[in-house]
């Protein structure tokens, strides 16, 4: 795949590095959101259902408010509708697997294999740049989440919950890793062709079907939460973890290229990790802070790079 995206100005480079950051500030939600949802009672995989099924009503609640937004070509609904809800509903099973196994912490960092994936499949499929310093940066924050993960406490806060095994919990966690990564790139790629408003529900609306068809087939039918309070950190994990940090993401993504959006994105192992350790009294070791200051340097040094970058005069 080869893609373009909008001409990008200093500030807008800028722009973009900071929609990113906040997408992972609000992804690193996602771990307490969802370990409250365990202490509730509610099934690993209906909360990956449940809340791309809200978003899919949502978004397409929005769209026929919206003249042609249904008109979608081909290649659109086979790529993004299929591709990308195929990924979608990969991320959603495999991370809360690894949420539950690894812990908050350990699922977060493990997602963060992800920019180093990115950097590397951007410049085949999106014929992006692969800089010395943008696989340095992808390098420190993926050994940052590594360290997080050695030097916390996997499974903290979830006594009591059936959980998978910490080796399920890291496989969970790596798989997630993977979709996340070609989320990614398919999204540099569609987003400046299809907007993000049609590309997400396209995406979560594929997400929705496949996992509503799989899970009964696999014995795992999406149960709805127990109680109104799950409800609520559902629609918690909706609104902040699939509209308002995806819509970040794209805005992101349509400014810089993928590789520093990874990097910027990888800000969310820090918030999960710092609101775990708030939440559910989950500890991190030496290591584990080294981790988290690995990520926020390799964080802020994408930054610097990409203001550098802002700075440069255009070729």
């Amino acid at each position: 795949m080869s893609g373009s995206s909008e001409r990008t100005t200093p500030s807008s480079r800028l722009e973009g590095y900071l929609f990113a950051l906040g997408a992972g500030a609000l992804w690193g939600t996602t771990g307490p959101l969802s370990t409250a949802l365990y202490a509730a009672g509610a099934a690993l995989t209906g909360i990956g259902f449940w809340r791309v099924f809200l978003g899919t009503l949502a978004l397409a609640s929005y769209g026929l408010t919206q003249p042609g937004f249904f008109r979608i070509d081909r290649r659109g609904v086979l790529v993004v509708g299929l591709g990308g809800g195929a990924l979608v509903a990969l991320f959603e099973v495999a991370y809360q697997f690894g949420i539950a196994g690894a812990g908050v912490a350990g699922a977060a960092a493990l997602l963060y294999t992800a920019p180093v994936i990115v950097a590397v499949l951007a410049k085949p499929l999106l014929a992006e740049a692969l800089t010395p310093a943008r696989l340095a940066l992808a390098v420190v924050v993926m050994a940052g989440a590594a360290l997080t993960v050695w030097g916390g406490s996997h499974g903290a806060g979830l006594a009591g919950v059936p959980t998978p095994s910490l080796v399920a919990g890291v496989a969970g966690g790596l798989l997630a890793a993977l979709s996340y990564a070609g989320s990614t790139l398919l999204a540099r790629w569609s987003v400046p062709r299809y907007g993000a408003v049609r590309v997400l529900m396209l995406e979560i609306a594929g997400g929705s079907l496949l996992l509503g068809v799989i899970l009964p087939l696999a014995g795992h039918p999406p149960l709805p939460p127990p109680t109104l309070g799950g409800w609520a950190y559902v629609l918690g994990l909706v609104a902040a973890t699939v509209l308002g940090a995806n819509f970040l993401f794209f805005a992101g993504v349509r400014r810089i290229d993928a590789a520093p959006t990874a990097v910027a994105a990888t800000i969310e192992p820090v918030v999960g990790t710092l609101l775990a350790l708030a939440l559910f009294d989950q500890r991190l070791t030496v290591l584990g802070w080294l981790g988290l200051a690995m990520v926020v340097s390799g964080v802020a040094g994408g930054y610097l790079e990409e203001a550098a970058l802002a700075r440069a005069p255009a070729a």
